[in-house]
């Protein structure tokens, strides 16, 4: 008796068709879970978002914003950065305020991981 090598070989059904769709299900799933955990990683999420006020740049993203879609003559413009350089002061002498206040409240250990909070919500 002779084997033909062309003969279709017989396979059986090794899958469960509703196995392997749920298995390509969580396989795209984790593939998407990694891809975003890459670019939160490599901070593509903060360049979508404007600069925060608290900051330097979110101070001049502010100021440049309001210069050009108010078409702010020089004049007005001196005036409106000098207002929020002014308020920029009372923002920054607020929050000093607030962050002694609440460590006046804290324990040694609660002071040490609000510190870290704050360092991480100023990233």
């Amino acid at each position: 008796m002779s084997t033909n090598l062309l003969a279709p070989a017989r396979l059986e059904r090794v899958w469960n068709s509703k196995l392997a769709g749920a298995i390509v299900l969580a396989l795209v799933f984790l593939s998407g879970a990694a891809v975003g955990a890459l670019a939160m990683d490599f901070g593509v999420h903060n360049r979508q978002r404007p600069p925060v006020f608290g900051t330097l740049q979110g101070r001049a993203a502010s100021f440049e914003r309001l210069r050009k879609e108010l078409s702010l003559t020089d004049a007005q413009a001196e005036q409106v950065e000098t207002t929020l350089d002014d308020f920029w002061q009372y923002y920054r002498s607020v929050l000093s305020d607030c962050k002694q206040r609440i460590e006046q409240i804290l324990t040694p250990q609660q002071k040490v991981l609000f510190e870290r909070l704050l360092q991480e919500s100023n990233k």
